[in-house]
């Protein structure tokens, strides 16, 4: 029997706390035991990014609407409510982050984020890598130099994001310069 597919984009939400609610980003293979992994993110708090197996994904979770209304959760024969206006600001708040990213991919102004990460991380040299963040680089936030910086073990101080950014093209070049095309 064939599972449904999952396609990056659809919503969904857990199935035991209603209110946590995902986006997916994309189905992988894992490398090693080329197990189905589900990537997602979550549309609340800090917006993390996790990994599930597809099948756990699928048993944990359920597809769901952006513009749904959540219903009171009930706990044996008590129901409770959430706070009505943690959830007017929550579902204010995923509202104005669709309508961004919608106006965004509609402009073709800001590639999504994680696609920038992962085709800089791709670039098969340190001298692509260079070339790849200075055409990129007004996309560049903290978060993906952070993470740019964690995957290419370099550590960059708190600072300006201009100056953080000219830190790693320093670095890179250096790459570039003693290290050849080999990569770590």
């Amino acid at each position: 029997m064939g599972e449904k597919r999952l396609l990056p984009g659809e919503h969904y939400q857990c199935r035991k706390e209603k209110q946590r609610r995902y986006q997916v980003v994309a189905v992988a293979i894992h490398s090693e035991t080329q197990e189905e992994l589900v990537i997602y993110q979550a549309l609340y708090g800090t917006f993390p990014v996790y990994a599930k197996p597809l099948s756990l994904f699928i048993s944990e979770m359920e597809p769901c609407s952006l513009e749904s209304e959540s219903e009171p959760e009930k706990a044996g024969d008590s129901v409770f409510y959430k706070n009505k206006a943690a959830e007017k600001k929550e579902t204010a708040v995923l509202k104005e982050a669709v309508s961004e990213k919608q106006t965004l991919q509609a402009k073709e102004v800001s590639p999504d984020r994680t696609q920038v990460l992962l085709e800089f991380l791709d670039c098969d040299s340190y001298a692509e890598k260079l070339e790849y963040l200075r055409d990129r680089k007004k996309y560049i936030d903290d978060r993906m130099l952070n993470d740019i910086s964690f995957a290419l073990d370099i550590v960059i101080e708190e600072g300006e994001l201009e100056d953080r950014i000219r830190t790693l093209e320093n670095c890179l070049k250096t790459f570039c310069r003693y290290e050849g095309t080999r990569l770590r």
